[in-house]
């Protein structure tokens, strides 16, 4: 699918009605800009909110401080914790 639309003055566009229906983009959704050269792409932001407890944590991390995550996840990439 391509369709155009037309930039304002503002710097603001609409974006189309067949492109929200395809991107089910509803009234307060997000969306995200990714700029490639001279091309962009729009895309609907994820909703962060649904991911949670979609990912398994290990139990010998469940009550860890985030730093030593962070510096284990380091020293397993042989990088040096911050």
């Amino acid at each position: 699918m391509e369709i155009s639309a037309q930039l304002t003055s503002k710097g603001q566009i609409t974006i189309p009605s067949a492109v929200r229906k395809a991107l089910r983009l509803q009234e307060g959704d997000r969306v995200v800009f990714r700029v490639d050269g001279d091309r962009a792409i729009l895309a609907r932001t994820p909703d962060l909110l649904s991911l949670a407890g979609s990912i398994g944590v290990p139990a010998a991390v469940r009550d860890a401080p985030w730093s030593d995550i962070v510096d284990a996840a380091h020293r397993a990439q042989g990088r040096k914790g911050s």
